[in-house]
């Protein structure tokens, strides 16, 4: 087991306060940092912190793949650690994204192989052959857009704003007939899955005249539900103001119509899986994720957007926020966050309360190597080669042939843990 120095990533739309605060370092940092990894991902792995000095965590693996993975892992996986832990900070939105499905990624990344385009070039969609589910756990409270919001609520949405250029997009997504059902079969749902990819194959590959026109018409009509009265779509109204002037004349300022708000508390998660349209708007989070660094672009972004890539991969079934919400079980101090991945499994443990002062172990449910993040307090953790004590913002990295693990605290306290899916 060592501490984990993990790799910053600075983007725009990161804080140059969040993560700096988070890990406790100089407030404010010199960039906008966007994300932390604590992982192995060749683009940017982490860095273990030994009594010889710091060693990168993807050479450890390749040094040791079957001490550090433990042969479950590697049975299932390889000699590849399959999940990947970050800390996200959003001072402003993220682009609109989708990661693809399994295949998607090994399609996509042989033809940009075959194509020769660089895997460090910023056109670059693939730059690796994995799919790339992932639960994001709010640390602060945290709003996001995510999925396909049901047909029948988004009519009522688009026209709530009574903008009389949205009549013509609302009729493909079936008109009123979407209103009149409470529930739906099979070809229902698909009828609404139809609808959807016309709408926004239509608005997200628009001329940029018509965009012009459309958007501030949008604006205006949210401007104006806002002004008078406004009722329960206020969220979604405010949400298409902040990005039409983030980004005027953007499609996916259109888009963001067709999506989920969620708004998260701390310690409430959403899982994604492949093909799933969203874009974080604001918040600190912990993300897990499969080891990938799969990102296809439609708008709101400066970075490369590819919207025929982007097609190909989304997944247009409606769903509901309540779907979106990752469940939770609880196993003595540990709240276990559920979810569809076989590559990751996510945990938030708690000391209080009466277990402060004594030494807890851990619930054993992994065959494989834990990446440990304190998000709250002091955590001291005891595992057959040492014992570190985590502050607040620090992380460990403990080995399959190190667990498994107690802990103990003198105060409250709180610990995330990441470890290879059931």
């Amino acid at each position: 087991m060592e501490l984990l120095r993990g790799a910053i990533r600075t983007y725009a739309w990161g804080s140059r306060t969040a993560i700096a605060e988070f890990t406790g370092r100089p407030v404010p940092a010199m960039h906008p940092e966007a994300e932390l990894w604590l992982g192995a991902h060749p683009g940017d792995p982490a860095w273990l912190e030994t009594d010889s000095g710091e060693v990168s965590l993807l050479d450890e693996l390749n040094k040791d793949p079957e001490g550090q993975l433990g042969a479950v892992a590697q049975g299932r996986f390889g000699d590849r650690l399959p999940f990947l832990v970050k800390v996200l900070a959003a001072d402003e939105p993220l682009s609109l994204q989708a990661h693809p499905s399994a295949v998607q990624a090994v399609e996509g990344y042989e033809r940009e192989e075959r194509l020769g385009v660089p895997v460090s070039s910023p056109i670059r969609n693939y730059r690796d052959t994995s799919h790339k589910p992932e639960l994001l756990v709010a640390l602060q409270p945290f709003e996001a857009l995510a999925g396909f919001r049901p047909v029948a609520r988004t009519v009522e949405l688009l026209r709530a704003l009574a903008v009389s250029d949205l009549d013509p997009f609302i009729e493909l997504l079936g008109g009123e007939a979407g209103n009149d059902r409470p529930g739906l079969d099979p070809a229902d749902a698909q009828s609404d899955a139809d609808g959807l990819r016309a709408l926004f194959t239509t608005w997200i590959t628009a001329p940029q005249p018509d965009l012009d026109v459309l958007v501030p018409a949008v604006l205006e009509g949210a401007i104006h539900y806002l002004s008078s009265d406004a009722g329960e779509f206020s969220a979604e109204a405010k949400t298409v103001l902040e990005l039409g002037e983030r980004y005027p004349g953007d499609a996916g300022v259109l888009a963001s119509l067709l999506l989920n708000r969620v708004s998260l508390a701390p310690g409430e998660a959403i899982f994604l899986q492949a093909g799933n349209l969203h874009t974080y708007l604001h918040g600190v989070g912990l993300e897990v994720m499969a080891n990938s660094d799969n990102v296809l672009r439609g708008g709101l972004t400066p970075k490369h957007v590819d919207v025929p890539e982007l097609l190909r991969v989304l997944d247009f079934a409606p769903t509901t926020e309540q779907a979106l919400r990752s469940a939770t079980y609880t196993d003595g101090p540990e709240v276990v966050y559920r979810t569809a991945a076989d590559e990751f499994a996510v945990s938030r443990l708690s000391l209080d309360g009466s277990l402060l002062g004594h030494e807890v172990d851990a619930p054993v449910r992994h065959d494989g190597p834990q990446i440990l993040l304190c998000a709250e307090g002091a955590v001291t953790v005891y595992a057959k080669s040492k014992t570190l004590t985590l502050h607040r913002g620090q992380s460990a990295w403990v080995p399959y042939d190190d667990g498994p693990i107690r802990l103990s605290a003198q105060q409250p306290s709180a610990l995330f843990r990441a470890t290879i899916g059931l």
